[in-house]
């Protein structure tokens, strides 16, 4: 059951009475849906925090007071940064009581250790299907560098413009390419800011890229780099594993157990440009390795990540907390 009330992407984060009745009338299926199937456990993903987690909330309860068993399985994170609050902290409490949790990474973890024994935490990477069309196209005359995103302060566009500017200081041959649709940043303030930094030439932006035309860039891509604030595991990291390219990121959510330091690419801290620009000089100065970073980066997606992994680990997971309750 879809638990979205937005009706487009325009309407995601607003308000108003349409959006009011359509939570009444998805409470009354939910209840009666529940009350038709009878479920022995009921599988929701929640949001962590704020007001999306608030008409979850009320959802997580009304399955429980059905005499339902809730396994809740968070794709984002954001406890740790509420639980101070009192009115959170209360509704925590009792969110989390009598609940099992799916968590992207064992990292990810401290986020609910305040409520959770870990006991009844279960962990499952995300998995993805395999690319369709997975040819590397490489340039040796420079690092091809690919920020796959949103267009936004919080993932780190404009760390990265910083950077690029410093290994244009040093004489560095590189160009990079910003794919996302524009947010907080817009393609005017974009563009005044690459000028800014003398990096008309060195820089592009494509806009929002999709199907056929993300694997082009994704292809053609030497390094991805995604300098995030705010992230709990980005599934673009595991694409561009998946098509052989090295990864740069942050030390942020569930990063740094999918990015093996040295191996198939590196973490830095949040906002650190220069960090940054060290490592793109190293993986210019040193192509085999960065070749060499791709390879183990893909071996680790056919691993742990491919849509099949995830499928058994997730169906094992069910079958396991299922069985405790069918005898």
């Amino acid at each position: 059951m879809n638990m979205t009330l937005a009706q487009s992407i325009g309407d995601v984060g607003k308000g108003g009475l349409g959006k009011l009745l359509r939570y009444f009338n998805l409470l009354h299926q939910i209840r009666k849906e529940v009350k038709r199937i009878k479920p022995s456990l009921v599988y929701i993903t929640p949001n962590s925090a704020g007001v999306p987690f608030y008409k979850d909330f009320v959802i997580v309860q009304l399955v429980k007071s059905l005499g339902c068993r809730v396994m809740v399985h968070f794709h984002n994170k954001g406890v740790v940064t509420r639980q101070d609050k009192l009115v959170d902290n209360f509704l925590y409490k009792r969110f989390f009581r009598n609940t099992k949790i799916i968590l992207l990474a064992k990292s990810l973890y401290r986020d609910i250790e305040k409520y959770v024994d870990e006991r009844d935490v279960y962990f499952c990477s995300n998995g993805i299907p395999e690319s369709l069309t997975h040819h590397r196209i490489t340039d040796a005359r420079r690092l091809n560098i690919l920020f796959l995103s949103n267009m936004m302060r919080a993932k780190g566009v404009l760390t990265l413009l910083l950077a690029c500017a410093k290994l244009k200081s040093r004489r560095l041959p590189f160009h990079c390419i910003f794919a996302g649709a524009w947010k907080d940043i817009s393609e005017a303030d974009f563009a005044i800011k690459v000028n800014e930094l003398h990096l008309d030439e060195d820089v592009e932006a494509v806009g929002p890229q999709y199907g056929e035309d993300k694997e082009k860039y994704l292809n053609l891509a030497d390094v991805f780099v995604l300098p995030s604030y705010n992230e709990c595991l980005p599934l673009t990291i595991i694409e561009s594993m998946q098509h052989g390219v090295a990864c740069i990121s942050t030390n942020v959510g569930a990063i740094p157990s999918v990015i093996d330091e040295g191996e198939t690419g590196f973490v830095i801290a949040p906002g650190d440009s220069d960090a940054l620009a060290d490592k793109l000089q190293w993986l210019i100065e040193h192509p085999e390795a960065c070749k060499a970073m791709g390879k183990c980066g893909y071996e680790k997606y056919r691993r742990n990540y491919t849509l099949e992994q995830f499928e058994n680990n997730f169906s094992k997971i069910l079958r396991e907390e299922t069985s405790c309750y069918t005898g």
